[in-house]
């Protein structure tokens, strides 16, 4: 769990001392708590969010996932990686247009590396039309150049194009490995998405692009989730905060950290502005200040 890490973190940095270092400086206790907490914040959320794409039955976004539609297929260990790829960030809804090489196809379950959901719910169709009859809209990927006049975006943008449309039934379009989506199939979809990669080597493997795509689906829902479902407890009130931050400070004193004198100041300022904004609830509190007392206690022997 992340508090483990947070009592493993703080123990290497009591026993790796501090006193005397250069409060700015990437040695001092001030920044190296601050990087501790920003890697602990990182591993939370992802404890606590797991690789599906629910918590307590609610989506993840604002938007239910969008389902991801490859369009004739060629090798079944594509369409395994890409299914792979979807469990990795939460997917579930795959559907195949023609794949080549018929379904079920075992290349498929075996590159898959257990993500047998996926694949058990994957639907085939006969046409784009068909597969995307029930979404209410549509994005496509390619990697050329297109004389259709579509909004087109990166990834990134426009995952939150598709989310602030407010759609709860999308689809994303993938092309198959020869030739990627032709203009018809490019026609149903309502922007386009351009993965930008170096002009002199633009194709992408499709598990890749899949990939990609999940990848910052799951990041635009994961980035707000934490101030929404992080505080299972009530947030600590000031009061506690400020007895938290001056027992660190009562510490510090005791180990002679604030060396010289004159810097005091500064890196007790730093210590707090580290510490007030991270919204600490109050069993993050009395967490804290119990690992500041067995730290002392550990001193001690």
């Amino acid at each position: 769990s992340w508090a483990i890490l947070l009592l493993m973190g703080a123990a290497s940095l009591w026993s790796s001392g501090g006193g005397g270092k250069r409060p700015g400086s990437r040695t001092s206790l001030p920044y190296r708590l601050s990087s501790l907490i920003a890697k602990i914040s990182v591993a939370e959320r992802l404890a606590m969010h797991g690789s599906g794409h629910m918590r307590n039955g609610k989506s993840l976004g604002n938007s239910e996932p969008p389902a991801i539609v490859l369009v004739e297929p060629q090798l079944g260990g594509n369409i395994g990686a890409a299914t792979r790829a979807m469990a990795n960030f939460g997917l579930r809804d795959l559907r195949l247009v023609a794949p080549r090489d018929g379904w079920p196809n075992p290349e498929a379950r075996a590159r898959a590396s257990g993500a047998n959901h996926v694949l058990d719910d994957a639907r085939v169709h006969t046409s784009v039309a068909e597969a995307i009859d029930d979404r209410q809209i549509v994005f496509a990927t390619t990697a050329r150049p297109r004389e259709l006049v579509r909004p087109e975006f990166p990834p990134r943008t426009a995952i939150r194009e598709l989310q602030a449309a407010g759609a709860s039934r999308s689809a994303i379009l993938f092309g198959g490995e020869r030739a990627g989506l032709g203009n018809t199939d490019l026609a149903a979809a309502g922007a386009i998405i351009r993965i930008p990669t170096h002009p002199g080597f633009s194709s992408l493997n499709l598990g890749q692009a899949v990939l990609l795509i999940a990848y910052e689906w799951w990041l635009s829902c994961t980035a707000r989730l934490p101030e929404q479902d992080r505080f299972e407890s009530e947030l600590a009130s000031r009061a506690d905060v400020a007895s938290l931050v001056g027992h660190l400070e009562e510490e510090l004193d005791s180990v002679g950290y604030f060396h010289p004198p004159e810097r005091r100041p500064a890196s007790v300022a730093q210590i707090r502005n580290l510490i007030f904004r991270q919204r600490l609830t109050d069993g993050e509190v009395r967490m804290l200040r119990g690992v500041i007392r067995a730290l002392r206690r550990a001193g001690k022997t």
